[in-house]
């Protein structure tokens, strides 16, 4: 058996910690293994209180969420926006920074009717090598985190290379 770690068609995952879609992206990345990032707002805040420390993230220069998502968007190839029953304000946002920089970008609905190889297909063919993920936070999403956890965890397992 190789003890050398696995390797993926995706170099990092990145999201900015936030409950919900932020933290299973996170947690997802941290469990297979693969190197995972990106920007929180300054103090680390998020809904639930200050992020834990084991979320490799770096700070913001300000408390505003906005530069947080601007950030992370735009140090990615792609992101990826998670929701269930439509966009919550910060998903919004996250779609026209990335339709405004020119960066790739895919909303799964979990009330579609896609699947974990659409995002796939979408990550291979737009050479993504920078996965941001981002997406509802559990207060305006409730369960969102568990819908995510178990899709990006099957989703990442699905781009080892």
């Amino acid at each position: 058996m190789s003890s050398e770690p696995d390797s993926y068609v995706i170099d990092k995952i990145v999201s900015g910690g936030q409950t919900g879609v932020d933290r299973a992206a996170l947690d997802a990345a941290l469990r297979l293994g693969i190197e995972c990032g990106g920007w929180c707002p300054l103090g680390r805040w998020a809904e639930d209180g200050e992020i834990a420390e084991h979320y490799p993230l770096q700070e913001t220069e300000s408390p505003d969420p906005a530069e947080r998502t601007s950030l992370n968007v735009s140090e990615s190839d792609g992101t990826l926006v998670l929701a269930d029953e439509g966009l919550d304000d910060g998903s919004m946002l996250t779609v026209e920074l990335a339709q405004k920089l020119g960066k790739s970008c895919l909303i799964f609905d979990f009330q579609g009717k896609g699947h974990v190889s659409d995002v796939r297909d979408w990550i291979v063919r737009d050479e993504v090598k920078i996965l941001n993920v981002a997406g509802g936070r559990e207060s305006t999403s409730p369960g969102i985190y568990e819908l995510s956890i178990g899709f990006l965890t099957e989703l990442f397992g699905s781009l080892k290379s």
